[in-house]
């Protein structure tokens, strides 16, 4: 006989996560959720963030590590607003990302009575920032399955759901044995319309013909390493990647130019090619210019929306489809032809990845070393989690090397104080293998209560602080295109103090030297830790860096 409470919506939603495979949830408890945290403490792991944001933030990095959903139950009215910046991040980023959030009892929803965390138009906020987002009813099976189903279509992003309280108490049946449960996992793949053959047909024309291309690689191309890499041997291309799509082939390749398409020498060896094969790019405006970035005279675009062919820059063939289909697609066309690649064109390739990562490294001067460190202590599966300040946006973007793609994660929509939030999400997909951050005194805080989710939680992640006394990207805009300063300017906490305060090991490095001894030891020590770097004293970037955006103001 069982004597413990009831089944309740708890139960079914730790089933619905068993068939995705998530084995974590991440969130805050509320008197609008408290079946589901009770059940998914003592089925699953529970882990305890400090705010709903960062429970969105964590999900999302297990999702990216794990390849696997994430999940994140936040409170309702409030709760479910702060938690609206990290579901604009997972939805910019494509994270497949299950939000379930707390609503009133649903006898009084849309009656405006001030039900304690009542708000106006819940389902209207989550519908704003995530790709789906309902409200479960009577029948949350079906809701439930609905639900796993769309976290595997295009466009993938957080699909959220808002459940009435006195709902969440409701007794249920198994997940696994309604026919919504039992069908939820598998149809998780989206049906997307296989490639037209014509246009495949053109495509493979035009590339056996070209003699200079190169692939650039987005997001979309992750997971198809494989066909890329078939892409660049039958044709003899190189590959520039946006951010999003750092590690499709391990950065350590040769043919590898990787995230430097808007540099001096990317530009130009844009400038040399003869057609460019794009996969599953955004081509955002940070990563080509403000779209002024000039590009082959020939276009072979492939992606999964059709709506992205030909939006930024013209196509001459457009092949809608999943990267690896149309890419496995090509290749049996390109089979057996020989690449019309000039031998030069490998050599070129290979000039412009040297020149452009000599370039960078001269312009971040004692950074540079700061990178090799990294690099030499990071294992290739290690986590590289980057928040939006100049060592990410000036090296860690680019230089720091990416050799597999989960370990690739950064705030995609450009949001500063996330990183330490998805830090939690990581540590927890890749127990095993020790999470770095990288953040700067003004991203961190915003973040600073996570550090005690980090310590409750003994993650072994390394939180590298990057002090530059405030805000460094717009201090350095500021400067170079108006002339004086509003609002960087910030007092930073006593590192050292929060350190021992949430019970973390703690280091500060003045030079290269304290930095290589600091990491090394930190990333050992299977805890949380944190690193000060002291910029003043390491010394200025010899460029000072300064975001590739547009400054109408300068113009005038």
């Amino acid at each position: 006989m069982n004597d413990g409470p009831a089944r309740n919506g708890g139960d079914l939603l730790v089933e619905v996560l068993r068939t995705l495979d998530v084995e974590a949830a991440f969130g805050v408890v509320s008197v609008h959720n408290l079946p589901l945290v009770d059940a998914l403490t003592h089925q699953l792991r529970w882990v305890p963030t400090r705010s709903e944001a960062a429970a969105v933030n964590a999900a999302d990095g297990y999702a990216r590590a794990n390849r696997t959903p994430g999940c994140a139950v936040t409170s309702t009215g409030t709760g479910a607003a702060n938690a609206a910046g990290a579901l604009v991040e997972a939805l910019t980023a494509g994270s497949p990302v299950m939000h379930v959030t707390g609503q009133i009892p649903s006898e009084y929803m849309g009656r405006g009575r001030g039900v304690i965390h009542e708000t106006r138009d819940q389902l209207g906020l989550l519908q704003a920032c995530s790709v789906s987002a309902a409200t479960v009813g009577a029948d949350a099976h079906s809701d439930f399955a609905a639900a796993a189903g769309r976290l595997g279509c295009h466009p993938r992003g957080p699909v959220s759901l808002e459940w009435p309280i006195d709902l969440q108490y409701s007794e249920t049946v198994p997940f696994e044995s309604s026919a919504g449960g039992a069908t939820a996992h598998s149809s998780g793949s989206a049906e997307v319309p296989g490639p037209d053959h014509a246009a495949l047909d053109r495509a493979a024309e035009l590339i056996a013909a070209a003699e200079r291309p190169l692939v650039w690689a987005g997001g979309g191309a992750v997971g198809s390493g494989e066909q890329i890499d078939d892409l660049l041997r039958h044709t003899g291309a190189g590959l520039f990647t946006s951010n999003a799509g750092r590690g499709v082939l391990p950065e350590t390749d040769a043919r590898v130019i990787g995230n430097f398409a808007a540099s001096a020498a990317g530009a130009e060896l844009l400038g040399q090619a003869d057609l460019l094969i794009s996969v599953g790019t955004h081509f955002r405006s940070n990563e080509t210019r403000s779209y002024r970035l000039a590009v082959p005279p020939l276009h072979v675009q492939i992606d999964v929306d059709a709506a992205a062919v030909g939006r930024v820059y013209p196509t001459d063939v457009g092949i809608v489809g999943e990267a690896g289909v149309v890419l496995d697609a090509l290749s049996r066309r390109l089979a057996g032809g020989a690449a019309a690649a000039q031998p030069a064109w490998s050599a070129a390739v290979a000039a412009a990845r040297t020149r452009c990562r000599a370039q960078l490294r001269r312009d971040i001067g004692p950074y540079s070393k700061i990178c090799d460190i990294m690099t030499s202590v990071l294992s290739d599966g290690a986590p590289r989690v980057r928040d939006i300040t100049i060592p990410n946006s000036s090296w860690g973007n680019r230089l720091l090397p990416i050799i597999d793609p989960a370990t690739n994660v950064v705030p995609r929509g450009g949001g500063i104080g996330q990183a330490v939030g998805m830090s939690i999400g990581t540590a927890v997909a890749r127990p095993t293998e020790p999470t770095m951050v990288m953040v700067g005194d003004g991203g961190l805080a915003p973040q600073l209560g996570e550090l005690a989710t980090l310590a409750q939680e003994s993650l072994p992640v390394t939180v590298v602080v990057f002090d530059d006394g405030g805000y460094g990207v717009l201090r350095n805009t500021q400067d170079q295109h108006l002339g004086r300063r509003s609002g960087v300017d910030l007092l930073a906490p006593d590192l050292a103090s929060a350190a021992t305060a949430f019970d973390m090991g703690y280091s500060d490095a003045l030079t290269p030297d304290d930095f290589a001894r600091a990491f090394e030891a930190a990333m050992n020590a299977g805890s949380p830790q944190l690193i000060r770097v002291d910029c003043e004293a390491l010394g200025p970037m010899p460029v000072p860096f300064v975001p590739p955006v547009e400054m109408p103001a300068a113009d005038r």
